[in-house]
């Protein structure tokens, strides 16, 4: 994205954390040069930044010595003189009481190229994460957002008249707004709640009134707060959790206390199947990465799997090892005109309870599901005639959609030792992607993850090539030095352990969930 002249992105950060952020914002920091940021900006966002790139703070701290804008216009212009793409993050919402319109003035002047990009202010965020509507049918049909970081420029008189009011910078001054509000006639009941640290693991309310609520901060620290007034307040007890409710001056989002906080997590599926996964991570308290070590496809030729699909009369079982064959299997049976009555009289064999549950989608269920959840256990414990130990019957015909290139061949080589005949026809192909994902890589060049997950052979594969086109990591491996390395079963494992030298994580069952609960086990165990 780097041009001859430069250019600068105002990038609003949001409230706080990093997956509040939008995906561009993200993205255009993982590709920065240059960083120039305010001091609200959340810690973890920097991890987002590229080794190499400059970093620049110039965040205006209230009491303390601060960057005068002038100076922060002269770096903005002079780094995009110099051809660099700059990053200027702020807090929030960059055109919401920051100071953006200056510095896209200084930047007109010096003919530099600018983008602003727009981010989730706390006005909106922090009574969102509250619980607190900010408009209401019939409690609130207007609102009103400012800054009370001067009391007295603001017309209290009109201000009043609004239902609900969002101050934003008002922690430092809550007794004069309070005074100020009663003054021009809104009552001392009137109901209150503020919201320190809006969007981080830290984030703490306060409710109360008018009356009460200077009493209840008294000794408290409040900014950067985000403080509402208006009935609505009391609509965040019908809102929110029972268990969250009854609870004052206390963290509304205990992050901390997750089995998963504090942990960068990459998530090596392909990008369409990560998604599931990375938001369970996140569920427990993880800051879960996406990097996408798949590409699926089709196959390089179809012919195989329409020519099976045109004779499936004639085969006795289908074995689906994975949800990838489910999918493209059925897909391509519905291109030829076909559904499920098709597989009239065919056993059906999966692997795995995610495999069963993409062919329960199609309105069928599995004749057979080894007990566990690898190809080694479906040979082991296929139901032969005469038992685990027998044979096939004559003339028994298995069809085996599987992946085009890359695949096991322990299923096809014990199956047809047991006399059985099995097809097997491409169904799919898994590519490795062409780039690495700009923010995993990021992430990673940082040392700021501290587990990579792995659910197949094939994405440690991937990611070792992935990984071996940056040339700030296939150096060395000294990045994995503290990164926890977690598979989903034995074969990943071999695979972990033959290309990255070690494994610290295996799943008990061999699932996504089971590798869920294996990551929980080791971080209790050893980030206590």
């Amino acid at each position: 994205m780097k041009n001859q002249k430069g250019k600068v992105y105002l990038v609003g950060a949001g409230p706080g954390d990093c997956d509040l952020m939008t995906v561009r914002s993200q993205k255009l920091l993982s590709q920065a040069e240059v960083l120039i940021y305010d001091a609200l900006v959340d810690i973890p966002q920097l991890e987002l930044i590229p080794v190499s790139c400059l970093k620049i703070e110039v965040g205006k701290r209230g009491g303390k010595p601060s960057t005068q804008q002038q100076e922060i216009n002269r770096l903005l212009v002079e780094h995009c003189h110099r051809g660099k793409q700059v990053v200027r993050l702020k807090s929030g919402d960059p055109f919401i009481f920051g100071r953006s319109s200056s510095e896209i003035q200084a930047l007109k002047a010096a003919d530099c190229d600018f983008e602003v990009i727009p981010g989730i202010s706390s006005a909106f965020a922090a009574p969102l994460l509250a619980g607190i509507p900010i408009t209401d049918p019939v409690m609130s049909r207007c609102f009103a957002v400012m800054s009370a970081h001067e009391p007295d420029a603001l017309e209290w008189e009109a201000l009043v008249k609004i239902e609900t009011l969002v101050i934003l910078m008002g922690g430092r001054n809550l007794g004069e707004i309070v005074w100020q509000l009663q003054k021009h006639g809104l009552s001392s009941q009137t109901p209150i709640a503020i919201i320190r640290d809006c969007g981080r693991p830290e984030q703490q309310i306060w409710l109360g009134t008018l009356f009460n609520i200077v009493q209840k901060t008294s000794c408290e620290s409040l900014s950067p707060c985000v403080i509402i007034i208006g009935e609505v307040v009391r609509l965040r007890e019908y809102l929110m959790q029972p268990e969250i409710t009854s609870k004052i001056d206390v963290p509304v989002s205990n992050n901390s206390q997750l089995p998963l906080a504090g942990n960068t997590i990459l998530v090596t599926r392909a990008a369409s199947q990560s998604g599931q996964f990375a938001d369970r991570l996140q569920e427990q308290g993880a800051r879960a990465i996406e990097m996408p070590a798949l590409v699926i496809g089709p196959p390089s030729c179809w012919e195989a799997l329409d020519s099976a699909i045109a004779q499936l009369s004639t085969f006795h079982w289908l074995i689906l090892t994975s949800h990838n064959a489910v999918d493209c299997f059925f897909q391509r049976l519905q291109a030829k005109g076909k559904d499920a009555r098709s597989l009239f009289g065919i056993k059906i064999a999966v692997v795995g309870k995610k495999t069963a549950e993409s062919l329960r989608s199609h309105s069928l269920q599995p004749d057979f599901i080894p007990p566990n959840f690898v190809a080694d256990s479906l040979v082991e414990n296929f139901p032969w005639e005469g038992g685990h130990g027998g044979t096939a019957p004559t003339n028994c015909k298995i069809l085996f959609p599987r992946v085009e290139s890359g695949g096991r061949e322990v299923l096809v080589k014990e199956f047809t030792a047991k006399g059985a005949q099995v097809i097997e026809v491409p169904a799919y192909q898994s590519c490795c992607p062409k780039t690495i994902d700009p923010i995993a890589l990021a992430a990673l060049q940082n040392r700021a993850v501290n587990i990579i997950t792995f659910a197949s052979s094939k994405t440690v594969q991937n990611f070792c090539k992935l990984i071996a086109q940056s040339p700030e990591l296939s150096g060395s491996q000294d990045w994995l030095e503290n990164v926890c390395i977690a598979s989903i079963g034995p074969e990943t494992s071999k695979s972990c352990y033959d290309l990255l030298g070690k494994l610290d994580v295996e799943a008990q069952e061999y699932t996504l969930d089971g590798l869920n609960e294996a990551i929980v086990q080791w971080v209790a165990k050893n980030q206590r």
